[in-house]
C-alpha cells in the first residue's frame, strides 16, 4: 500500500483539504524578517520560528490602466467592491502572506530599524497636576502589589529570575496591557455615535495600540501555555480592570492616558532588566521594548490634548 493511501484511508479527507493543510504548515514556519538591512528575530535555541510579519507584494502578471497591479478581483463588478481583496498590502501593514495576497487583518505598526530599537531609554514624564500624580501613584501601587505576589522582587533583589520567571509574568502582564486602548476606542466610538460628531482620529491610534499588546502576548504565548488557574486569573483580572478603567475613561480620559503613559515607563523598566539579564529572545524583547515606549509617548501626548482635537499620529505612528 502506497503511502498517500494510507493516508486516505485513515483520514478522511480530501486531496484538496491534504494540499490546504500541508500549505498553511509550510507558511506557519517561515522566518520573520524587517524592512532593515541586519535581519532580527533569528530562530531561537529552542527552535522557534515565527511568522513573517510583513509580507510583499507578489509580483503581477498585468496592470491596469493606472500602472497598478491587476488581480482576478478586478473582474467583480463595481457593486462588489466592498468583498474585493487587496492585491497588495498598505505600507506598514503587516499580515501574512496566503494566496498571493496579504491578509490585511492586523493594523500598521511602525517597524523600527535597529538603531532604534538599541536607542529606547527609561525615562519618566513629571507630575505636574493632581491627575498626574492620582495616576502615577495608581501605576506604583498596581506594580508594588504584583512584583510581590508574582515573586519578581524577590527574584530581582536574589537574582533568581529566569526564564520560568520571566514568561509568566510578561503574559500576565500582557493581557492587561491590551485593554486600555480598546475600552477607550470603544468609550470614543460610543460618543461620536451618541453625540453625532467625528472622533478626529483617535479611534485607530487607541486600536492599534490595542492590538500591538494583543500580538506581544501571542508572541509570548510561543514559548509557554498558561495552566487552568493562570487563566482563572486572567478572567478575574479581566474583569475587573476592564469595568474600571471603563469608568474611568467615561469620567477622564486625561487620567487614563497618564495612567497608561506611567505604566509604559513600568513596562520598559521590566523589559530593558530582561534583555539585560541575558533573557531568551532577546532580539523579540528589544522590538516588545520599542513598542512600549511609543506607546509611552504616544499616551503621554494624547493626555495633554482636550479630547476634540485632532490625533497628531497618523495611520500606523
Amino acid at each position: 500500500m502506497s503511502g498517500s493511501s494510507a493516508v486516505r484511508r485513515l483520514l478522511p479527507v480530501s486531496r484538496k483539504q491534504l494540499r490546504r493543510s500541508w500549505k498553511y504548515i509550510n507558511a506557519a514556519v517561515s522566518p520573520v524578517h524587517f524592512n532593515n538591512p541586519s535581519p532580527l528575530l533569528e530562530e531561537q535555541s529552542r527552535g522557534l520560528r515565527v511568522r513573517s510579519l510583513h509580507c510583499s507584494a507578489p509580483g503581477p502578471a498585468t496592470t491596469d490602466a493606472q500602472g497598478r497591479p491587476r488581480s482576478d478581483q478586478d473582474d467583480l463588478p463595481m457593486s462588489l467592491d466592498h468583498f474585493r481583496k487587496p492585491s497588495q498590502p498598505s505600507a506598514g501593514t503587516t499580515g501574512h502572506q496566503e494566496d498571493g495576497w496579504c491578509d490585511g487583518y492586523t493594523l500598521p505598526h511602525p517597524v523600527w530599524s535597529e538603531e532604534e530599537l538599541n536607542s529606547v531609554q527609561i525615562t519618566h514624564t513629571p507630575l505636574e497636576k493632581p491627575v498626574d500624580t492620582a495616576a502615577y501613584y495608581s501605576v506604583q501601587m498596581l506594580r508594588t502589589g504584583f512584583d510581590l505576589l508574582s515573586g519578581y522582587s524577590w527574584g530581582k533583589r536574589f537574582g533568581t529570575l529566569d526564564e520560568k520567571m520571566w514568561l509568566p509574568r510578561i503574559i500576565y502582564l500582557e493581557t492587561v496591557a491590551g485593554v486600555p486602548g480598546m475600552i477607550g476606542a470603544m468609550v470614543r466610538h460610543l460618543k461620536s455615535l451618541r453625540c453625532m460628531t467625528r472622533d478626529h482620529g483617535w479611534i485607530h491610534t487607541l486600536l492599534e495600540e490595542a492590538e500591538n499588546e494583543r500580538m506581544h502576548l501571542l508572541t509570548a504565548l510561543e514559548l509557554r501555555r498558561p495552566g487552568p488557574l493562570f487563566k482563572i486569573a486572567v478572567i478575574g483580572t479581566q474583569g475587573v480592570f476592564v469595568s474600571m478603567f471603563w469608568i474611568a475613561y467615561f469620567l477622564s480620559p486625561r487620567f487614563c492616558h497618564k495612567f497608561v503613559g506611567y505604566l509604559e515607563e513600568e513596562a520598559v523598566k521590566t523589559y530593558t532588566h530582561c534583555i539585560e539579564g541575558d533573557a531568551m529572545m532577546s532580539d523579540v524583547l528589544l522590538v516588545i521594548r520599542a513598542d512600549e515606549g511609543h506607546h509611552r509617548e504616544v499616551n503621554h501626548t494624547l493626555d495633554s490634548m482636550r479630547p476634540s482635537v485632532t490625533n497628531p499620529f497618523s495611520h500606523g505612528q
